[in-house]
């Protein structure tokens, strides 16, 4: 019985090292920077342009918001030695009321401006995913990597598959 069990554990020792050889032996790693493909696919430079046009649209309208606090803030300073008290008050908590508003919406537009940017750029994400996920089953890779500022600190040669995604999507 003994001679079974040694016999057994060797079989399961030689069968467990050569399917671990053979997975090494087909991984395949392939690598790619992201934000590279992204930029270089058609249609995103008009996503660039709508972008800038509506933080430049949120932009006027922080500037019309301050514009107008300083306007107020002046009138106030030029005109507070002649106020009463109860106007004093009044005008510093408009001030105050204002500048709040001007806080939220700076807030506000920042978290709009990066839910518009989501929206426009996600599809294009998601086509590039699709492209890359192809590349990789039409090449048998195993992993694909994103390249992009020390998310791979070290890395043997492996392949770069920019050119396939590229041609996938139809970019020259």
């Amino acid at each position: 019985m003994k001679k079974f069990f040694k016999l057994f554990a060797v079989v399961a020792f030689v069968v467990a090292f050569s399917f671990a050889s053979q997975a090494q032996a087909t991984l395949k790693i392939g690598y790619i920077e992201f934000n590279t493909l992204l930029a270089a696919m058609p249609g995103i430079d008009s996503v660039k342009v709508k972008l800038q046009k509506y933080q430049q649209t949120l932009s006027d309208q922080m500037d019309a918001m301050k514009s107008e606090f300083e306007n107020k803030l002046q009138d106030y300073q030029s005109q507070a030695a002649s106020m009463s008290d109860l106007i004093k008050q009044t005008k510093e908590k408009e001030l105050q009321d204002l500048q709040s508003r001007i806080d939220a919406f700076q807030q506000k537009a920042n978290t709009d401006l990066q839910a518009k940017q989501q929206e426009l750029v996600q599809p294009f994400i998601d086509k590039a995913k699709v492209a890359i996920n192809e590349v990789a089953k039409e090449n048998k890779y195993t992993y694909i990597l994103n390249s992009i500022e020390d998310v791979v600190l070290y890395k043997e040669a492996t392949e770069d598959i920019m050119a396939l995604v590229k041609k996938k999507l139809g970019i020259l």
